[in-house]
Formats: structure tokens, C-alpha cells, sequence
């Protein structure tokens, strides 16, 4: 599947300014920065391109552009690791989700501002004990006079702490055993309202990305509640189909790759015909993922085409890892920026393959989805 002539022109465009920011020393190339490379600065300079918001509709202070051509421009930014953890969220499925499901106030208040890179969101689906089986949920949403009050905890939020908001799945009627998906509901929670407390969850490496939000009888306007209540498992479903498919699910240790292509041309590594290999994957998985961003412009059903590209994606995230501290095995590097993206590679890889649902829970997806029993 080619891109065609306007999409490759942004392409270059997208890809030239960005090698302009990287001479000019505004970042340096890293890996896996959707999650770990903030930088507000950068995220306004992007909106002021219009390279932010773009499949929000203008009347919505976006660009009223194509999934495709955003994947263009996200790919382009994950390809030289740049900064982007700031806007991630709220740019990949936080926005879409405004436009299917909230309401005209909501997308006022929160569109044009995600649009200009000023407003954070994270995601609150996650829970202790749950794992990826968000149907066991206990977060808890009670109605009160004006709105419903939550109180649960959520864990792995990337972002919490930089955030301003997150969307929160919670239940809000009574569990019935035998109908574990209904009662289920989406609620746009203030992380800076009375009863929030995040708190850090500090990686092996001693990073902070990751944080608990605990709910604390948080006070939710019924302005607040995305889409329709009870519907909030369906919703959910549709929101992962955007998390789960794009390039950062396969191009989180690119910039690894890269450079370790760059120092077998340079003879600090050893040639090996497993770089090809890989290479040749990351080009696959581009054509299929690019594929889900096409069903998704045409607004089809992608959920099951998501997972696939999900679970091939984060293995191979990992397995570029894995190749690359082998050909180092035999000794120190010479080449000082392979070294530092391989330590860092090492260190997110665990995080790889559980993030945006467990490739062990989307292998049972896929199964669904393809009508397997």
C-alpha cells in the first residue's frame, strides 16, 4: 500500500524540520519517547505547524485533516525519536473519542485546546489486580445530587503527574456476573480536583512515567460523563483500536536499530544479516498499521486489525532490543550514543509488550475477532 504524492510531500516536509530541531539541539534522539520524552515546548510548536489536532475539525480549532497524513507526521516523529510525550494521549485517542462520543460543551472545552498542545490528558483504565481484564474493574462511580462521586484507584497512568485530566472507566451501576461488560461507564475526571492523589510509580531504571491515581470520592459534573452511561465498555473497545495501532507499537526502539545499522557502516559493529531481518519487519508492520489508519479514515472496524498489529509490534520493539545487546555482547560499545539508546531500550523493553493491553489478553481478541472458539 503506497502512499501517494501529497502524503510523501508532508512526509519530507515533517521530516526536514525535524532534522533542523535535532542540528539546532533542541532534542536528542531517544527511544520509546511517546512515553518517556516530555517537552511542552515542543508539543506548541508542533500545534503551531499544524501538525497537532489534525483529524479534529477546524470548528474545533483543529486541522480537518486525514488519519492518514497524522500518520505520516506521528511516524516521521517516532522514526527520530523526538519528543512527544506531552501531547501523545490526548492527540491519539483522547480527541477521536471526543468527537464520537461527547457532547458540544465537551468539545468545546477540551479540542481546541489539545489542538494548540496546551492541555495534558492520561488515561484511567487500569487497576490494581485487574491486569488487562478491564471488565473486572472496582472503581466505583455513586450518584449524587449534580453529578457522581468516584472512588477506586488506578495504576500504570502514564503522565498522571504531568497531566490535567484523564478519562476514568468506572462502574456505575451494580456488577451482574453474568453481564460482566454492562455497567459500565467513561467519566472526564479533573487530576486537580479535591480527592486526587497521584502517586509515582518509578521504573527499574529509576524513570517516573508511570503513577497511581487514587479516587477519593472525586466529584464528577454530570457535564462530565463521555457518551452515554452503562456504555462504557463499548467505548472503551473503540478507543483501544487508536491506542493500539499506530507506529509507536513498532517503532519504539527504531532509533536503536538505526544506530546500530549506522555503526556496522561505520565497522563499530560487526556486519550481520539479522539487520535486514528486522528492518524488513518494521516495514511490514508500517504497511499494516498504515492499513488500520486507512480503516480508520473510513471509518470501519479495526479493533481486531489493531491487536494484530499490537502484538507483532511490541515483540518486535523488543526483539530489536534483544538483537542488538547480543551483537554488543562480546564487549564494551565504542559508538557512546548505541550504548546509551541500547540501556535505555533494555530498560522499557518488560513494559513493551504489557502496555495497551497484554499480548497474552489481545491473542484472545484476535481469536474473537476472527471467530475462533
Amino acid at each position: 500500500m503506497a502512499e501517494g504524492p501529497a502524503l510523501h510531500a508532508l512526509r519530507l516536509e515533517v521530516r526536514d524540520f525535524l532534522s533542523q530541531q535535532i542540528d539546532a539541539g533542541v532534542f536528542v534522539p531517544h527511544v520509546d519517547t511517546w512515553l518517556t520524552r516530555w517537552d511542552r515546548d515542543f508539543t506548541r510548536e508542533l500545534a503551531r505547524r499544524g501538525w497537532l489536532g489534525m483529524v479534529i475539525p477546524r470548528e474545533y480549532g483543529g486541522q480537518g485533516r486525514t488519519y492518514l497524513e497524522r500518520f505520516v507526521v506521528t511516524e516521521e516523529l517516532l522514526v527520530v525519536g523526538a519528543p512527544v510525550a506531552a501531547h501523545w494521549v490526548a492527540e491519539r485517542q483522547i480527541g477521536p473519542a471526543l468527537l464520537r462520543y461527547g457532547t458540544e460543551e465537551q468539545k468545546q472545552a477540551f479540542l481546541p485546546a489539545i489542538s494548540r498542545g496546551e492541555v495534558v490528558f492520561g488515561i484511567g483504565m487500569s487497576e490494581p489486580d485487574s491486569g488487562s481484564d478491564l471488565a473486572s474493574v472496582r472503581t466505583r462511580a455513586e450518584r449524587v445530587e449534580g453529578g457522581w462521586r468516584l472512588t477506586g484507584t488506578k495504576v500504570w497512568t502514564s503522565g498522571a503527574h504531568e497531566a490535567d485530566a484523564f478519562f476514568a472507566l468506572a462502574r456505575s451501576a451494580p456488577l451482574d456476573p453474568k453481564h460482566r461488560h454492562e455497567g459500565l461507564s467513561q467519566f472526564i475526571v479533573d487530576l486537580h480536583a479535591p480527592g486526587v492523589q497521584i502517586r509515582p510509580i518509578v521504573s527499574m531504571g529509576g524513570d517516573h512515567h508511570f503513577n497511581e491515581v487514587h479516587l477519593d470520592g472525586v466529584l464528577v459534573p454530570d457535564d462530565r460523563v463521555l457518551g452515554r452511561l452503562g456504555d462504557g465498555w463499548r467505548q472503551v473497545t473503540a478507543e483501544l483500536g487508536f491506542e493500539r495501532s499506530g507506529p509507536e507499537r513498532f517503532l519504539s526502539t527504531f532509533q536503536l536499530l538505526a544506530a546500530a545499522a549506522s555503526a556496522m557502516h561505520d565497522g563499530a559493529l560487526p556486519q550481520d544479516p539479522g539487520l535486514g531481518r528486522h528492518v524488513a519487519r518494521v516495514a511490514a508492520l508500517h504497511q499494516m498499521s498504515f492499513a488500520v489508519a486507512t480503516a480508520l479514515e473510513s471509518h470501519e472496524d479495526a479493533d481486531t486489525a489493531a491487536a494484530v498489529v499490537k502484538v507483532l509490534g511490541t515483540t518486535g520493539e523488543g526483539d530489536i532490543a534483544d538483537y542488538v545487546d547480543t551483537l554488543t555482547a562480546t564487549g564494551w560499545v565504542a559508538d557512546e550514543q548505541l550504548y546509551r539508546l541500547l540501556h535505555a531500550a533494555i530498560l522499557q523493553r518488560p513494559g513493551f509488550t504489557l502496555r495497551g493491553g497484554t499480548n497474552e489478553i489481545l491473542r484472545g481478541v484476535i481469536a474473537r475477532g476472527l471467530g475462533m472458539r
